[in-house]
């Protein structure tokens, strides 16, 4: 990182042996001198504070290949802007020794929660603290001025000490950034839970993702990639609660971040019968890795791979549609009876009952559809309801033969509970009209007789109806002789 307590030819030559870094944003490189020609500062603060030197060292980022690493071990070359790097081993300290668990972990989170920062303060704070980490003196022989670049190890209280004085916003920086990879430092779980209650095509419900450290405790601000199958992701507003981003409506893949409590929320509407929702997101590993260069002879490099890949996943079962069977009977006979006219609703008989995906089943009218029973069976099917709900039949108008008893203030009905994939059986039954037993006259009716009948007469009738018989007799005698004579 950019000076020896005593600078000597020796040393310069033997810093190009020993350096090491963190690539990309997630990485740490091993190495020094920012005064090597080929390397690149990035964003940082020149800073004094090792043993009372004259000399200030380069606290912050290079660029390595175009992209943003941070050095670990303490005083060596900085990298080539141009170098090339494989796969290695796990970093130790500056003086090849296992770095501790905690250690390790810290250093892994910070990369990944702060390699790609673009602040000067907190740049130079994540350097100070990685050298803190990986080259803390063993004895206080270790920070004699006299040693060489490659022995000499990270004076951390003197250095943060001058950030104090020099630069207090990158020394408040050092706290936050130790604070945070000490509360939010690996390994990390994530955990997907799926909707309570049943799913329906159309219909969002809401998904929860959560993010927890090592001490079983929410992350906040991660970023999480949500990916939808058999579903889209609705474009919900943000959720006040957790600082949730709008992701675009009806999008199969979207990418949101914890809000407070490590959790993300999204709302998600099935589209076929298995929605499924994958979460993926970066986590720091449990320890980092080297790199080291292809040309060997130039440096070495360490990359933490800082980070790992987490997912978790949930999927559901969409609730079957249901089916009603309607059967329309005579309520003497038990007999099936066609063209009864029948609504389909829900529970209060009046509002429209809910096909599978969701919407109400209407008429041209507006109101809930009807269907007309069979003329030989007197039954009618109705598929692809909702499932579960309320499901009422209401008769809206009888069939012919059944309109006395017939009601229109409190029409027929049956109703009951329809259940995912199963048909619900309803039947409604009707009063056949009676055959009239009254002749209407007038505005009262009059009874028919019945049983043995009583006939009185008067004298005064019997005269006349016996003059009239003599009348006849006496007309159909003169016809018959006139028709003799001829």
């Amino acid at each position: 990182m950019g000076w020896s307590a005593r600078p000597r030819a020796g040393v310069r030559a033997l810093i190009g042996l020993v350096a090491a870094a963190l690539l990309g944003t997630l990485s740490v490189t091993v190495g020094a001198s920012p005064a090597a020609a080929a390397s690149q500062e990035g964003i940082g603060h020149r800073v004094g504070g090792q043993q009372g030197s004259d000399h200030q060292v380069w606290l912050g980022s290079y660029v390595v290949g175009g992209r943003q690493v941070f050095c670990v071990s303490f005083l060596l070359r900085a990298p080539d802007t141009d170098e090339q790097y494989k796969p290695g081993d796990e970093l130790l300290t500056k003086w090849g020794t296992k770095l501790p668990a905690e250690a390790a972990a810290n250093i892994s989170y910070l990369l990944l929660r702060y390699g790609d920062t673009k602040a000067a303060d907190e740049a130079t704070a994540l350097a100070h603290l990685l050298h803190s980490w990986t080259a803390a003196p063993r004895t206080p022989a270790d920070l004699d001025p006299s040693l060489p670049a490659d022995k000499i190890a990270y004076d951390a209280p003197g250095h943060l000490k001058f950030l104090r004085d020099n630069f207090p916003a990158a020394a408040d920086a050092v706290d936050r950034l130790k604070t945070d990879a000490e509360t939010n430092r690996g390994p990390w779980t994530a955990s997907l839970t799926t909707p309570k209650g049943d799913q329906h095509p159309g219909e969002a419900a809401e998904w929860t993702v959560t993010v927890q450290n090592a001490g079983d405790k929410g992350v906040p601000d991660v970023p999480v990639k949500l990916t939808a199958t058999d579903a889209t992701l609705d474009d919900g507003k943000a959720d006040t609660a957790s600082g949730n981003s709008s992701p675009q409506a009806a999008a199969k893949e979207v990418t949101l971040k914890t809000g407070a409590d490590g959790t993300v929320h999204v709302k998600l509407t099935p589209a076929g019968d298995r929605p499924k929702l994958v979460a993926a997101l970066s986590a720091p590993a449990d320890r980092p890795y080297v790199r080291v260069p292809v040309d060997t002879k130039v440096q070495r490099v360490v990359s933490t791979g800082g980070e790992k890949e987490l997912t978790a996943q949930g999927v559901v079962e969409v609730a079957k549609p249901g089916t009603v069977q309607v059967t329309k009977t005579d309520a003497n006979t038990g007999k099936g009876v066609g063209g009864a006219v029948l609504r389909i609703t829900g529970k209060d008989r009046t509002s429209a009952a809910l096909g599978q995906d969701g919407k109400p089943l209407t008429g041209a009218d507006g109101k809930p559809v009807v269907v007309t029973t069979d003329g030989k069976t007197g039954g009618v099917t109705v598929e692809n309801l909702r499932a579960p709900q309320e499901i009422c039949v209401v008769e809206a108008s009888p069939p012919p033969g059944y309109t006395n008893a017939y009601d229109p203030q409190n029409p027929p009905s049956a109703c009951g509970t329809l259940k995912p994939g199963e048909t619900l059986a309803l039947t409604v039954a009707n009063k056949p009209n009676e055959v009239p037993r009254a002749i209407p006259a007038g505005d009262q009716p009059v009874a028919l007789a019945r049983g043995a009948v009583e006939t009185h007469y008067s004298a005064l009738g019997l005269a006349g109806l016996g003059l009239l018989v003599l009348l006849a007799a006496g007309l159909a005698g003169a016809a018959a002789r006139r028709a003799s004579r001829r």
